[in-house]
């Protein structure tokens, strides 16, 4: 039987994480600033697994509930990425191959 493919966006790929469980990597090289990509999903009321929440003003808060790659996010207490809103941009340079962290506490 074939193994299933992992979700994949050309930018970021999903796969067998060191950290937890099923991560997401890069597919090309990311330098410090660089857009990675954007965390979609319908928009939810109650937190759960897989949501996440984003303000553009420091007051209303919205979640989506994740249905991208960028789901399968891990934590790291020494992150290489970043949301801005909802859309991820590295903070560090991160290879091919690497796998992306952020801080679920920032």
């Amino acid at each position: 039987m074939a193994k299933p493919e992992m979700p994949s966006t050309g930018r970021v790929r999903a796969g067998p994480s060191p950290i937890h469980g099923t991560g997401c990597f890069a597919v090309s090289a990311f330098a410090p600033g660089d857009f990675i990509g954007t965390f979609t999903g319908p928009e939810v009321a109650e937190d759960g697994s897989h949501v996440l929440w984003a303000t553009h003003d420091g007051r209303h808060w919205e979640g989506r509930l994740g249905t991208s790659v960028l789901r399968f996010l891990n934590h790291s207490d020494e992150p290489n990425a970043s949301f801005r809103g909802f859309d991820l941009f590295a903070v560090g340079p991160i290879g091919p191959g690497e796998e992306i962290t952020i801080d679920y506490q920032p």
